[in-house]
């Protein structure tokens, strides 16, 4: 029996497609029931595999998507690894810089004939071929006169060395404690000890070994306390002045220290209360008495200097004071040009002959308590023939080179800077700097021209020097003039001046300078920008992460491609 089925559209089309996958004739065949359900069952499976294969190719193409992505981002990290490990070392190698070890200090007791000052320099420690960069950074005046007038009044004496504590006291909270020991103390005794140990050598040599045992008594390194000679002197000076005046040494736009193109030395003129010095550069080849060679730098200078004793105002003054009493027959009314008039003044014969530069002019009314009265008289003609007779200017040959006391001198050549006396001198006449020889000669007769009264009123505020400012301008004048032979066409190549860049022209700064050459010299302190415990931890870790990354790589890349 024959029967035919009748299903719905869909399931027909389903079944027909079915079958012909399995090559059924479904024009010519009659399936039976059993039939019917194998080809239903064969169909289920059929379209069971071909949703299986569906997924499977999905999920194939999105692991292949993970893996690309993967190794781009190990690709990544092993690019940056490498950048970071060759960034580190390249700052760690160019970046370093090198730091001063910090600065060194010195102090120095100018012990001079009319006060003591002392100055506290620094410097930094690795200097600057061989020779230190020094700076003035304390200065502070002790009180009362120089030490050459110790142990001769003890009320004197106990103000004088409240005043050394009191300046030493600062000096030294100023130096930070562990430098202590490392800072140098010097005491340069200058002309007043020079004349004192010719008179009394042994009240010198005390007064000398009081200031030791004093120094030695901070916790510095003490060096020496001595006389020095005027040479030395003369040759700080020199060094104090080119040194200021940025000579020897200039900064450039790279904060680096060099030697000035073309720069010319300037010569010095200093003039102090016991002697006067002049020091100015030569021709390399010259030779003679009073010439020195000195290193400064990494450069040598040929410098002829000589010190004049007992050429300083103060001494100078006393041999004009001299040189009036011993002419004069009344010593209760002695005539003095220099002195403005209106003005006397009554002194013990002893503070102008018990010098070692008056005492070949004592004459035999002399007996040290014996009082002298000095009138003044404002004449600027005579005071100038005063001033004259006490140099010795004949004595040099006709055609030499020469200045006074028949002492040579080379001829003079370039800049000169007059500081100490030579200053206050230009001062009281208002021609500090530079000025011509005819304003300084016009402003000195004026100024000697003025009674006390005048004088008194125009400087108020000056001190008991004001009596002597016209034989100051005198003598001034005569040394620069008939001494050491300015003229009025070189005479504007003079500087008077007091300090230079807010420091003071001495021959302490001079002395610290050439002191330096022999205080060794400190190498600069590296540092790295990284820290070296940083810097290996760093590389380190990035080298440990690029040799992960590499091998990760590697190994996803094998993967991928077989």
């Amino acid at each position: 029996m024959k029967f035919s089925v009748k299903p719905s559209a869909p399931p027909l089309l389903s079944l027909q497609h079915a079958y012909s996958h399995t090559n059924i004739d479904t024009h010519t065949y009659s399936p039976t029931i059993s039939h019917f359900h194998a080809l239903t069952y064969q169909y289920r499976m059929i379209h069971k595999e071909s949703q299986s294969s569906d997924h499977l190719t999905a999920a194939s193409r999105r692991g292949v998507m993970m893996s690309k992505v993967a190794i781009a981002l190990v690709a990544f990290f092993l690019l940056a690894s490498v950048a970071v490990i060759i960034s580190i070392a390249v700052v760690q190698t160019h970046k370093k810089t090198r730091l001063s070890p910090g600065l060194k200090y010195g102090i120095v007791l100018d012990a001079g004939s009319s006060r003591t000052t002392i100055y506290l320099y620094e410097w930094p420690a690795e200097k600057e071929n061989n020779t230190g960069v020094v700076t003035q950074t304390m200065k502070c005046q002790v009180e009362g006169p120089g030490i050459s007038d110790l142990r001769v009044d003890s009320a004197k004496d106990k103000t004088t060395w409240e005043s050394f504590n009191f300046c030493m006291s600062e000096i030294t909270k100023a130096i930070p404690a562990k430098q202590h020991s490392q800072t140098p103390v010097f005491l340069g005794a200058t002309a007043g000890m020079r004349l004192l140990q010719q008179k009394n050598p042994e009240r010198s040599n005390t007064i000398l070994r009081d200031m030791r045992n004093y120094l030695m008594g901070y916790p510095f390194n003490f060096r020496n306390a001595s006389i020095m000679s005027g040479l030395e002197e003369g040759l700080y000076g020199w060094i104090t002045v080119n040194y200021l005046m940025g000579n020897f040494l200039e900064k450039t736009l790279w904060d680096a220290w060099v030697h000035p193109h073309g720069a010319n030395t300037v010569g010095s003129l200093d003039l102090g209360g016991a002697s006067t010095q002049i020091a100015f550069a030569i021709p390399d080849d010259a030779e003679g008495e009073d010439i020195i060679k000195v290193s400064l730098y990494g450069y040598e200078y040929n410098i002829y200097t000589h010190s004049f004793l007992c050429y300083g105002r103060n001494e100078a003054e006393k041999r004009a004071l001299a040189k009036l009493s011993k002419e004069s027959s009344n010593w209760s009314n002695v005539k003095n040009p220099c002195y403005p008039a209106g003005y006397n003044i009554t002194m013990l014969a002893e503070e102008i002959f018990g010098s070692e530069c008056t005492k070949n002019q004592i004459t035999s009314k002399y007996t040290p308590t014996r009082q002298i009265t000095f009138y003044g008289q404002s004449n600027p003609e005579q005071c100038k023939v005063l001033v004259r007779s006490i140099f010795d200017l004949t004595s040099c040959q006709e055609g030499e080179n020469c200045s006074f006391d028949g002492v040579s001198q080379p001829q003079l050549g370039g800049d000169f800077m007059a500081y100490a006396g030579f200053y206050w001198a230009a001062l009281s006449l208002n021609v500090t700097g530079s000025k011509s020889m005819e304003t300084f000669n016009v402003n000195r007769m004026e100024l000697c021209s003025n009674n006390w009264k005048t004088l008194k009123e125009k400087h108020v505020d000056k001190d008991i020097h004001v009596k002597s400012f016209c034989f100051s301008a005198n003598y001034v004048h005569t040394i620069l003039a008939d001494g050491y032979k300015f003229n009025a066409d070189n005479w504007k190549s003079l500087n008077f001046q007091k300090e230079v860049n807010k420091t003071s022209i001495a021959w302490s700064l001079g002395y610290m300078l050439a002191l330096s050459n022999m205080i060794p010299a400190e190498g600069k302190i590296l540092k790295l920008p990284i820290d070296n415990v940083l810097f290996t931890g760093l590389l380190l870790a990035f080298s440990a992460l690029t040799i992960i990354t590499l091998t990760y790589l590697v190994i996803a890349l094998a993967r991928y491609c077989y």
